[in-house]
């Protein structure tokens, strides 16, 4: 009884340390592979209680802590598209305010333009123009940058939206691993 207890317990001190080194090379932790690297039967595991509660209690701690992580790093990649989404918009907005403030400017120079032409000279009138063709210069300037951050803004929104489904895909798989591994026997 002494020889098969003493027995018992080397294998249980087999299996923490295999655990210890399976968290320490950051592997992963399943019945199978602590059985190999304890080079105990998996039976033992599953049969001992103080093993089937050092391999529960690893699985569980490896599970929350990748839990962690990967929420963690879903937390950083929707901060990051979020941040470009709103910079995008937030330029989108300027730019649309840029415009409308140009034509308005153009609206009032036609106007005054079409009142000069009735009573100032010739070279007034030239200025005026060549302050308008400026103007509309300008206005094609700003109209073509709001083209593009309008299409910056959907690459962001369509980026977003893809790294969205990656991540509920991945979850996805996460889930069907865990419980592949949950109810799988050895």
């Amino acid at each position: 009884m002494a020889a098969r207890r003493r027995q018992t317990d080397d294998k249980l001190a087999h299996v923490t340390a295999a655990i210890a080194q399976l968290q320490r090379e950051r592997g992963r932790l399943t019945v199978r592979g602590i059985a190999q690297r304890a080079a105990v039967s998996a039976t033992f595991l599953y049969e001992n209680p103080d093993a089937r509660a050092l391999v529960q209690n690893a699985v569980a701690d490896s599970r929350s802590r990748r839990d962690r992580l990967i929420g963690q790093q879903h937390d950083q990649i929707e901060a990051t598209w979020r941040e470009r989404a709103l910079n995008a918009e937030a330029a989108l907005g300027r730019t649309q305010q840029e415009i409308l403030i140009q034509r308005h400017r153009i609206g009032e120079l036609m106007g005054q333009l079409r009142d000069f032409d009735q009573m100032v000279p010739g070279e007034s009138i030239q200025s005026l123009v060549t302050e308008n063709t400026t103007l509309k210069h300008r206005v094609q300037q700003v109209t073509r940058e709001h083209r593009a951050l309008q299409e910056r803004l959907e690459g962001a929104r369509s980026n977003l939206r893809f790294a969205e489904k990656r991540i509920a895909d991945l979850e996805v798989q996460l889930l069907a691993g865990q419980s592949v591994v949950a109810e799988s026997p050895s």
